[in-house]
C-alpha cells in the first residue's frame, strides 16, 4: 500500500524510475541497488529511497531492488497498467506530429480523439484518430470517460479552450501551448515551452 498522495515532484521522479528501470529489464538484469538506481537517474540515494517508500516496503538490505516487483508496483502506482484514453486538441503541425508519435501506446496512454475549429484538416503521421470539431467535444469526453488531454493550440486561445476542457470534465492538461494556464483546484496542467528550453540549453553552453 502506499503511504497516500503523492507530491507533484515525487510524481516525476517515479516515472524517470520506471523508465530507467525499463531499460534494466530489457538488459535481462534481475535486481538493482538503491545506489546504482539513484546514480542512473541523476539523484541522490536518500532521495530515491525516500520517494519510493511512498509504494511501501521495497528492496532487501544487501540485495537491492527486484526490478521486475518494481516495475510492476510504479505501473499500479501510476495508474497505467491499462491504457489510459487522451484526447488532443488542436491538430496543427505539431498536434499532428504527436498524433504520429507511436510511443504513448507503450508508456500506457492512448490518443483516442482529435479536435479541432478545422474538423476538416489532414492529419500527418500513422494513428488512425478521428479528428471532430469543437463543438462533439464534451459529450466525447463525457462518453469515454476522458480525463487527460493535451493541448497544442495557439496561445491566444489556450487559455478559452482550457477552461472548456475543465468544464467537460477534463481534469490533466499537458499544455504544448505558449501560454502560463489558470485551472481550478481539481484540475492540473503540466507545460512544455519548447523555447524557454532551448534558452536554459542556450545558456550552459556559452
Amino acid at each position: 500500500m502506499t503511504r497516500g498522495p503523492i507530491p507533484r515532484k515525487t510524481v516525476y521522479r517515479l516515472s524517470l524510475y520506471y523508465r530507467v528501470l525499463q531499460r534494466l529489464r530489457g538488459n535481462q538484469i534481475d535486481t538493482v541497488s538503491s545506489a546504482s538506481l539513484a546514480k542512473v537517474s541523476g539523484v541522490k540515494p536518500t532521495q530515491l529511497r525516500k520517494d519510493l517508500a511512498y509504494l511501501g516496503h521495497f528492496g532487501t538490505r544487501g540485495l537491492g531492488y527486484s526490478v521486475e516487483a518494481l516495475c510492476t508496483k510504479l505501473v499500479e502506482v501510476m495508474g497505467t497498467a491499462s491504457l489510459q484514453p487522451v484526447i488532443l486538441v488542436g491538430v496543427g503541425q505539431l498536434g499532428s506530429a504527436l498524433l504520429g508519435y507511436d510511443g504513448f501506446a507503450r508508456e500506457g496512454f492512448e490518443i483516442v480523439g482529435a479536435f479541432d475549429m478545422d474538423h476538416s484538416r489532414r492529419r500527418m503521421g500513422k494513428i488512425k484518430v478521428k479528428t471532430m470539431p469543437m463543438e462533439a467535444l464534451p459529450g466525447f469526453v463525457k462518453d469515454n470517460k476522458i480525463k487527460i488531454a493535451i493541448l497544442t493550440v495557439p496561445g491566444h486561445v489556450a487559455q478559452e479552450v482550457a477552461n472548456s476542457l475543465v468544464e467537460s470534465g477534463i481534469q490533466a492538461i499537458l499544455n504544448f501551448a505558449p501560454a502560463v494556464l489558470q485551472v481550478p483546484e481539481n484540475a492540473v496542467v503540466n507545460s512544455v515551452n519548447l523555447a524557454a528550453e532551448l534558452e536554459n540549453l542556450s545558456y550552459f553552453i556559452r
